[in-house]
């Protein structure tokens, strides 16, 4: 199994999920984002997915019959900004990547996509159905990676799974990994480090159509994630079915809420200003993930908003500076 983006967050607990369920592991990652410390479960192959002749010859010489991509970028204001950088790396990136699994006969995919396929939703909760109408550049680019891949089905029997992430949040229950992003754009470790003393905490508007004015989001928990990875690679391999899937809890939690609760869990203020609205953030985000239970046997076990908070604070107490943290 090759984990591409495996030494991230995501990446990295996806990476011990699948070695819990008896897979090899093995992490290929540029480390630009990622860190060597999170590759735990089997060894780190260093490469950039734009590179084709590295791909092959890690697919090759590994043997790997299966791969998870989570390599890419993932700012949304910086995809305001920077639409080249995400189009090369998020699109260019995937396709060089399927095109090296299609030269060595790997056929099973599991792709890292993302809500913000979907854009501003016309109905909440978001269904699998909903039109894709993303508007920023990193929706975009996940959206041309999922709309590829029937293409290669078509043409080298690829068989996928396209998983639309909500927000993903938390850290490993263990305390082995955790959220470890320079700089930190994530709202639940950004409000953490502000109550810890750090730098201060923007709330991107308050004049939202939402009860409270602030975003509403719907964070699912890290380790959930990850399980679900596992579950989508299982049925890929069990029916040879493809499919895109919701992974969410289906309850959404507003900014504010996500604040008083981070003021709750660590006994401590968060200190926050108040700043415009952020290009690209819709106001409201929730999934309706009732076809990735139902078809992936999965369902999400850390719903509550303070039991996740708890997990991603208890691993910044124990590594207030990231895996650099000795």
């Amino acid at each position: 199994m090759l984990v591409t983006g495996g030494a991230g967050y995501i990446g990295s607990h996806t990476a011990k999920a699948l070695r819990a369920a008896g897979y090899e592991v093995v992490v290929f990652d540029n480390l630009s984002a990622g860190h060597r410390e999170a590759v735990k479960w089997g060894p780190l192959v260093e490469g950039d997915v734009t590179d084709l002749s590295t791909v092959r010859q890690a697919l090759r010489s590994h043997a790997i019959t299966a791969v998870m991509h989570f390599a890419a970028l993932l700012d949304v204001g910086e995809s305001v900004r920077e639409p080249a950088r995400y189009y090369r790396n998020n699109v260019i990136g995937s396709l060089t990547l399927l095109e090296a699994m299609a030269a060595e006969s790997v056929s099973a995919f599991v792709f890292s996509s993302t809500c913000a396929t979907y854009g501003e939703p016309l109905e909440t909760p978001i269904v699998e159905t909903h039109p894709q109408r993303p508007i920023n550049s990193y929706g975009e680019s996940k959206l041309a990676v999922e709309r590829a891949l029937p293409h290669f089905a078509r043409a080298h029997g690829l068989r996928f799974a396209a998983l639309r992430y909500f927000n993903a949040a938390g850290a490993d229950p263990d305390g082995e990994i955790g959220e470890d992003h320079h700089p930190e754009i994530h709202l639940i470790p950004r409000a953490i480090e502000a109550a810890a003393g750090g730098r201060g905490l923007e709330v991107f508007g308050d004049d939202y159509p939402t009860p409270d004015g602030t975003c509403l989001r719907d964070y699912v928990h890290v380790s959930d994630l990850a399980r679900a990875h596992v579950r989508a690679l299982d049925t890929i391999v069990e029916t040879g079915k493809s499919g895109a899937y919701n992974l969410g809890t289906g309850r959404p939690h507003s900014v504010r809420e996500v604040i008083e609760t981070v003021e709750r869990v660590t006994g401590r203020p968060v200190p926050r200003t108040l700043g415009p609205r952020r290009p690209g953030d819709p106001a409201v985000l929730y999934a309706g993930p009732d076809k990735a239970m139902m078809e992936l046997h999965w369902t999400p076990t850390l719903t509550d908003l303070d039991a996740i908070v708890r997990t991603a604070w208890a691993w910044h107490e124990r590594h207030p500076g990231g895996y650099r943290h000795r």
